[in-house]
């Protein structure tokens, strides 16, 4: 996760790139195609069967979303009318 610091537009997308890629690796690992996004996390509580990987799949769909947050609020914090 980044340090406050770092939080800036350019390193939290390339930060939300990573999280991106290692979500993508378990999605795939594990199946999980849910054509919803509420169903994604009950799908991954069946499916997913190591306890190590689940954790991180939680763990990467919490940083993604505080990240995505940051992200948009950043921009909306820079721009202007």
């Amino acid at each position: 996760m980044l340090s406050y610091e770092d939080l800036t537009i350019t390193n939290i997308r390339k930060e939300l790139e990573k999280i991106s890629s290692e979500m993508m690796r378990l999605i795939q690992k594990y199946d999980l195609n849910a054509t919803n996004s509420m169903d994604i996390i009950p799908m991954a509580r069946r499916k997913i069967d190591n306890a190590k990987d689940y954790t991180r799949f939680l763990e990467l769909s919490l940083e993604g979303r505080i990240l995505g947050e940051a992200v948009t609020a950043l921009e909306e914090a820079t721009v202007t009318d």
